[in-house]
């Protein structure tokens, strides 16, 4: 039987919050615990995940939360954002961010991926440009190019993180 995949838009609320919490947290873990030392890792959660951070951040006007959900759990989620340095190509540019973009390893499939970024582009389509920072070892990299984004030569510090980054822009 097939899996039922729906993004939603999320708001503060309890459900909300606490799907956020969850889905950061373990998605961190999941993406840096190879690369990263645990202390690493849990200091990142703490300064970037906690539920006071997620409360602000999903209350801000600068960010958009999206949480993808396969029957009905939650699978992934991104944020989408005006927030954060911005390539110097897209210096003169209507840009937006795509700053997170993230699924359970147990979840990530085909159809996952796409529903969480369908979802994001119907945001980003308005903007003449879209940007993402990632670090270099990203495994949703190629995915992304698969979508018209392309890796820049540009440098961009993910300040928080000592990992090498890269840059890619999709330009609409």
């Amino acid at each position: 039987m097939d899996s039922k995949i729906v993004t939603k838009f999320t708001i503060a609320t309890d459900q909300g919050i606490d799907a956020l919490l969850y889905l950061t947290q373990v998605i961190a873990r999941e993406k840096f615990s190879s690369i990263l030392t645990p202390q690493e890792v849990e200091n990142y959660i703490l300064k970037n995940f906690s539920g006071k951070v997620l409360m602000v951040e999903v209350n801000s006007m600068s960010n958009q939360w999206l949480v993808v959900y396969t029957d009905d759990k939650p699978a992934g989620f991104a944020r989408i954002t005006s927030k954060g340095e911005r390539p110097k190509t897209l210096a003169q540019k209507r840009a937006i961010r795509i700053a997170d973009f993230g699924i359970l390893k147990e979840y990530d499939t085909l159809a996952v991926r796409q529903s969480l970024f369908n979802k994001c582009w119907s945001v980003c389509k308005p903007y003449e440009a879209v940007w993402i920072t990632e670090y270099s070892e990203n495994p949703f990299i190629s995915f992304f190019e698969s979508e018209g984004f392309i890796k820049q030569n540009e440098v961009i510090d993910l300040s928080e993180l000592e990992l090498q980054s890269i840059c890619l822009v999709r330009q609409a």
